[in-house]
């Protein structure tokens, strides 16, 4: 017998005595195993056997309180201007550690230079014009809604609530829309082009809500500004100018603009994260440039440093002594993790990933490089990136329709 055939031999056998370990216990007891992988390898695992499948599609199934509402995934989009055909995306999952290249089809083929991609909440959502469609991440199954009341480019956009989910349908979350609204031949009016729209499921249609305060008028996309949902509070924040607002989605009305800006700050990004409201952002002075992270005090909007970024981290963001050189840094975050990136295309789009551990006393920082994107990768005209939980459920049950 050659050692090929009996190197086969022995790893058949020990699927079979994995198998057969798993058939003596409780389902119970195999639901809790599986609950605790990570979301690949569930998926996987669903495949393996029918008793499998039907405990990971199960709704009782725990994995999205234990895995998928606490460990966001990174995404990487890069559209070509020219060739379609070129765009490619990204997902990174921090727990293994690992990339994967998602198939073209799991976008519409519509995405043109004036669609807008993003992430949140388990879903994908692309605007083009004033028309808004979304789909479920990593099973894409497109779906539109009524057309937004205003024609938008990159605006900002919140999952208010996630929806619900089961065997039949999957409904689309309360989304919140803000900003982005494009001027036509310079007629918008500055309170349209910071117009906010609330997605009402019930009635699939819009509903206008007040305005962003003025003071954003300059730069109303998420090119310039940064969003995130705190309670029942959507935050919107200028990178560059550090003016900060919330939104109270209850009585639906903006709060006082105030300043946000701790010394140095060059850009900075506001973030929820690890259950408190974060800022994340460049400083430079007389030591040189350091990116921090900041505890904020939501009721005084004081701020206290948490963490600095490791010097060599910084310097694999950034390889160049060019005085702009950060302007293509970029941060996003969720749940336990804050991950910061390079849209600068000469270094294969270098990223680290910050992984915070809270107590009721103490912030644990513990900082990584993310791993090269898989090969190969395209030149892109335009980088988008953004992290989301991804919703199990909507991956491994049948959805027949939208709602």
């Amino acid at each position: 017998m050659s050692l090929t055939t009996i190197s086969s031999y022995q790893m058949d056998q020990q699927q079979q005595d994995s198998i057969n370990f798993f058939n003596i216990l409780s389902s119970d007891l195999t639901q809790l195993i599986l609950s605790h992988l990570p979301i690949r390898s569930i998926i996987r695992c669903s495949a393996v056997c029918k008793q499998w499948h039907s405990i990971t599609t199960d709704p009782s199934f725990p994995t999205t309180a234990i895995t998928a509402t606490t460990t966001p995934w990174f995404f990487i989009y890069g559209r070509n201007n020219i060739f379609t055909k070129n765009n490619q995306a990204f997902a990174f999952d921090p727990i293994s550690n690992e990339w994967i290249k998602l198939p073209n089809n799991h976008f519409p083929p519509s995405i043109s230079q004036e669609s807008s991609l993003i992430g949140s909440g388990g879903f994908f959502f692309n605007t083009n014009a004033n028309h808004f469609s979304f789909s479920t991440i990593l099973k894409p199954f497109w779906g539109e809604t009524e057309p937004l009341k205003y024609s938008r480019l990159n605006p900002l956009i919140g999952v208010v609530d996630h929806g619900c989910c089961s065997n039949l349908q999957v409904n689309l979350p309360k989304i919140i829309v803000v900003g982005g609204v494009r001027f036509i031949g310079g007629l918008i009016d500055i309170e349209d082009h910071l117009a906010v729209e609330i997605y009402n499921q019930i009635s699939n249609s819009w509903d206008l809500c007040p305005p962003l305060p003025a003071d954003f008028r300059s730069g109303n996309s998420s090119q310039s500004l940064s969003s995130t949902l705190f309670g029942s509070k959507f935050y919107v924040f200028g990178i560059h100018s550090c003016f900060v607002t919330f939104f109270d989605l209850e009585n639906r009305v903006w709060s006082r603009v105030q300043t946000l800006r701790p010394p140095g700050v060059i850009i900075s990004f506001l973030i929820s994260c690890s259950g408190q409201l974060m800022l994340a952002g460049l400083c430079n002075d007389s030591c040189g440039p350091s990116f921090c992270l900041w505890r904020i005090d939501e009721m005084t909007m004081e701020f206290s440093e948490v963490a600095i970024m490791p010097h060599e981290l910084l310097n694999y963001l950034f390889d160049s002594d060019e005085d702009d050189r950060f302007a293509t840094l970029k941060c996003v975050g969720f749940g336990n993790f804050i991950f910061v990136f390079n849209e600068e295309n000469r270094r294969n789009y270098p990223a680290c990933v910050c992984e915070i551990s809270s107590s009721l006393t103490s912030s644990k920082c513990s900082w990584r490089k993310v791993p090269n994107l898989p090969e190969p990768v395209n030149r892109f005209h335009k980088v988008i990136g953004f992290c989301s939980t991804i919703t199990l459920h909507h991956i491994l049950h049948k959805v027949t329709t939208y709602k």
